[in-house]
């Protein structure tokens, strides 16, 4: 993937750029919840970054 330039910017190519940053704060976020015994918070974020990490398999051609 290319570096989008000023300007080209989307959603979907800044997102793509730092999903592993975007992954880490959902765990983060869900670890914090699930520290807080508020367990369908934590799954709820889990759920967005599996559906993330999944979306991003089936892009580079690895299992769905």
């Amino acid at each position: 993937m290319t570096t989008p330039q000023p300007g080209d910017e989307t959603v979907e190519s800044i997102a793509a750029l730092y999903l592993g940053n975007i992954l880490f704060a959902l765990e983060a976020t869900a670890v914090g919840f699930s520290s807080e015994a508020k367990d369908e918070h934590a799954a709820f974020y889990r759920g967005i970054a599996r559906k993330l990490a999944e979306a991003r398999g089936r892009e580079k051609g690895g299992p769905s």
